[in-house]
């Protein structure tokens, strides 16, 4: 009887052992590399995971049938790249070290990460009292499986993460109501122009600051920024620089993709002077990450609004003009990126615009033009290049400007200020003519400086074709 029983609990540890070994042996991969996701097409596209410690790992890409083998370290990290094809699908990738595991429904395509604060997390449904425009009809037609979407949930970490919480999911009214309306109009326009299937990665956090998504290394630059050392009971954990990169960037870095959109800066109006220097190293420092050297990266302007409404009765309220001029100082300073201007697009007493369309519509014309080659689009706003002192007139030129600039039919802007030696600003009239804009105030008779929608909250009212010229002067004055 006894000898019976020692055989029994030997075949059950012996079955208990194999099941683990078993278990073990099969693949596990991140959530951003899951069935319904998106490939980037045409590259060497990164794959990762863990698996049995020193198995080696066979990956069988379906589209054309090639097998990839490689070992799993002493921790059972692996690591590999797959050529893509064209543009196509559905494709599956099988994973095996032992054990297989399938993803399918897998598109290849363009891929794109977005990421930013609020502006660029607001869904398509909107949010509580703030919706979006047109979001009914939106949602109607919002059935694709050619476009995924993945949005990663919020993570703050001081140490850099391994893997993200989100899923793919193929483009429907369920899918796109609760999905960054920014990013999916954006993707919804590149899937309608170059007909390919188009995956979009949303990392955003409402309220976060740039240096929230930094690493401490690309922040050494910057001596007044600082990283708490108490780590415990830390509220804004949004604004709290690296922060962010940690938990939500770090994990996905090295995904293959075409580029980035970025929608961000409110956080950082009230400390304005840094930030364009503050947010180049912020795109280098990506860049490096990703070793796809100057991918493309097209960014938002922030859209006018009352700052006074979030200022402090006590503090002075700081102009965010300062903050679109060095998003525009930004513009100039890095190869391969854009911006699109939003000066039009605001809304005076919510900081969240309800027309999402335009943001995502001017990025995807910025996509579609400097990195697809499409042609017979407009996709930059003119921009400033000088002023001519003639008398009492200030005349203003622009470059990128070969239509010429425009006030939609009027010939006359409401939104320039003057002013001579003595720094004070008036309202002057402004008036079109061929390629210029001519200013005059009849309070100043020797005018030395120009500024053109230079406020918190203004409706721009200057364009090159149908996009909003942005806010400029042309003193460097502090105030």
């Amino acid at each position: 009887m006894k000898t019976r029983i020692s055989t029994l609990r030997f075949i059950a540890l012996f079955l208990l052992i194999a099941l683990c070994n078993t278990v073990s042996a099969e693949v596990k991969l991140p959530a951003i590399f899951s069935s319904n996701m998106v490939l980037q097409q045409q590259t060497n596209a990164n794959l990762w995971g863990t698996a049995t410690p020193n198995a080696t790992v066979k990956v069988t890409t379906s589209w054309n049938n090639k097998t990839y083998s490689v070992k799993a370290d002493g921790e059972g990290n692996w690591k590999l790249a797959v050529a893509t094809p064209e543009a196509g699908g559905p494709y599956t990738i099988t994973f095996n070290d032992g054990k297989k595991t399938v993803l399918d429904n897998i598109m290849i395509g363009e891929v794109w990460l977005c990421s930013g604060q609020s502006n660029m997390e607001m869904p398509i449904k909107g949010f509580k009292n703030q919706p979006v425009e047109n979001s009914g009809r939106t949602l109607l037609q919002s059935k694709n499986s050619d476009i995924r979407l993945f949005t990663i949930k919020r993570n703050a970490s001081f140490e850099p993460q391994t893997d993200v919480v989100g899923s793919w999911a193929e483009a429907n009214a369920e899918s796109v109501r609760d999905f960054s309306a920014t990013a999916y109009y954006f993707g919804e326009l590149l899937n309608q122009q170059l007909d390919v299937p188009v995956g979009l990665i949303v990392s955003s956090w409402g309220g976060s600051s740039c240096e929230a998504w930094m690493n401490e290394d690309w922040l050494r630059a910057f001596p007044d920024i600082t990283i708490p050392e108490n780590k415990e009971n830390l509220s804004a954990k949004n604004r709290v620089p690296t922060m962010l990169y940690n938990g939500m960037i770090a994990p996905i870095k090295g995904v293959a993709i075409q580029g980035v959109i970025w929608y961000q800066g409110e956080t950082n109006y009230d400390r304005a002077p840094i930030y364009a220097d503050l947010f180049s190293r912020m795109i280098e420092g990506w860049r490096s990450d990703w070793g796809q050297g100057d991918f493309p990266f097209y960014f938002c302007q922030i859209a006018p609004y009352d700052y006074a409404l979030v200022t402090d009765k006590n503090k002075q309220v700081i102009n965010s003009a300062f903050l679109r001029e060095q998003q525009l100082k930004a513009e100039q300073m890095n190869e391969n990126v854009g911006m699109a201007v939003l000066l039009d697009a605001g809304l005076e007493k919510c900081i969240h615009p309800s027309n999402k369309y335009a943001a995502g519509e001017r990025l995807a014309r910025l996509a579609l033009t400097k990195t697809y080659g499409m042609k017979g689009i407009t996709a930059e706003s003119p921009l400033y290049k000088g002023i001519e002192i003639k008398n009492d007139t200030v005349v203003v030129s622009f470059d990128r400007a070969p239509m010429w600039v425009n006030a939609n039919g009027t010939f006359e802007s409401q939104l320039f200020t003057v002013a001579g030696e003595d720094r004070v600003f008036y309202p002057a009239k402004a008036w079109i003519e061929r390629s210029k804009v001519l200013v005059k105030s009849d309070s100043v008779a020797q005018p030395v400086a120009v500024r053109y929608a230079f406020e918190n909250w203004v409706k721009g009212d200057l364009f090159g074709e149908d996009l909003p010229v942005s806010s400029f002067r042309s003193d460097n004055w502090e105030e």
